[in-house]
């Protein structure tokens, strides 16, 4: 794959009929006609931003707007026909009726909790279903959640496939509309379609030949507004591209902060089996030592240990703040696994940012399939760092309490 400079005629192409997407004015706060922020707010809350779209919206445009192919992989689907997902299921079945040619590719371990809707996309005209077992490949689970649509629209971010994902919990993702942008995320699901087949990790060498290089995108916006981005990717070892892995690319953006370091993940913990994962700690440690502002909201899932005793040895160090996120509970009663702050991405000085998929945890970057996107541009990094202010000053986080012992929260059923 070849890097490409993308300007004012791939705009206007893709405005013009390569995929979905209202038409977004000069000033949008949610981004570009090419590259928007997508939000998904639990019901019952405070955290919504009216200019903002929401997943739910976005997913079904982009269905329905598919023409030759749409290209799921997600970590797992999880639906109930009264709920927001149904219709977005329907449009995917719609969409193989009509003659798009659909793949699915969902993980192994979640795909026996959850099988009935593979089933029925299964059964649905001209779609395909693989399971891949990445705990057999790579050690880990296939835990990104992307799409493709006609090799044109990407939508990547922290929203599963998932009813909840779309009432209950807050996430950001991001839909991107760029043919050399979803080449790259095409070729990582294809990797993936291949690997699937058999799930034997003897044929990745085969797999990954011939080499591709690095994915870099630069579009001249409306007003002139340059908008960069990169497209990333995990697991180390697993990607088509070895120089997109995540991981180095986001210790690069954290040790190039001056000012400030914006951070929303469900959970941060550098504890790994028999060790320590140093790599993101040790940067967001250095940017502290450095004089840089350094904030942090996890979910209240990680009020459990180790975890919360890294996070009390983080909120210690000086620069460093930490906030415990807790979205209260729905009227109608307790939701399993939902309720949560689910976000991931980073704001670097309000100018630079990652949107992705990735818990930050050793196994996430090393064994675990993910992607996601750094992007260098002050719009976007403008509205993710506005998203994170309305969380940091709402009603729903705290600094983590050194003396607390904090119970763990009730998380399933």
């Amino acid at each position: 794959m070849t890097s490409q400079v993308c300007c004012r005629w791939l705009l206007g192409l893709a405005l013009a009929g390569l995929g979905a997407g209202r038409a977004l004015a000069s000033g949008d706060r949610a981004g570009y006609p090419d590259f928007e922020i997508v939000e998904s707010i639990p019901v019952e809350t405070g955290l919504d931003n009216p200019d903002i779209r929401n997943t739910a919206e976005v997913w079904l445009e982009l269905l329905q707007a598919a023409k030759k192919s749409i290209d799921l992989e997600q970590f797992y689907i999880c639906n109930d026909p009264k709920e927001p997902l149904e219709p977005i299921i329907q449009a995917i079945v719609a969409a193989g009726e009509r003659g798009v040619a659909v793949r699915v590719i969902a993980e192994a371990k979640f795909s026996k909790i959850y099988p009935d809707t593979l089933e029925r996309l299964k059964r649905s005209k001209n779609t395909a279903v693989r399971i891949i077992d990445y705990a057999k490949l790579a050690g880990g689970v296939q835990h990104a959640k992307f799409f493709v649509v006609d090799g044109a629209q990407v939508f990547l971010g922290s929203q599963n496939f998932d009813w909840k994902a779309l009432k209950h919990i807050h996430e950001i993702g991001v839909r991107i509309g760029n043919p050399e942008a979803a080449r790259f995320y095409s070729d990582i699901f294809e990797l993936d379609w291949n690997l699937a087949d058999r799930n034997d990790k003897n044929l990745l060498g085969r797999l990954l030949e011939p080499a591709h290089e690095r994915v870099s995108i630069r579009v001249i916006e409306p007003a002139g507004e340059v908008l960069q981005y990169v497209p990333v990717a995990s697991p180390v070892g697993w990607l088509p591209d070895a120089a997109s892995w995540e991981e180095p690319q986001l210790v690069k953006l954290i040790d190039a902060a001056r000012q400030q370091v914006e951070l929303q993940v469900l959970s941060f913990s550098p504890a790994e089996k028999g060790g320590y994962y140093a790599e993101l700690d040790n940067a967001l440690r250095r940017a502290a030592g450095r004089g840089v502002k350094v904030k942090l909201i996890v979910a209240d899932w990680s009020k459990r240990k180790p975890t919360i005793l890294f996070l009390k040895s983080l909120a210690v160090i000086p620069n460093v703040e930490v906030k415990l996120s807790t979205i209260p509970p729905y009227s109608g009663g307790h939701i399993s696994y939902a309720r949560v702050e689910h976000c991931k991405y980073l704001v670097i000085d309000g100018k630079q940012s990652w949107i992705g998929t990735s818990n930050w945890e050793r196994d996430y970057f090393h064994q675990t399939r993910n992607v996601g996107v750094i992007v260098v541009n002050e719009r976007i990094a403008t509205t993710l760092h506005d998203i994170f202010v309305k969380g940091w000053n709402g009603p729903y986080t705290s600094l983590v309490n050194l003396a607390e012992d904090y119970p763990p929260p009730r998380i399933g059923e």
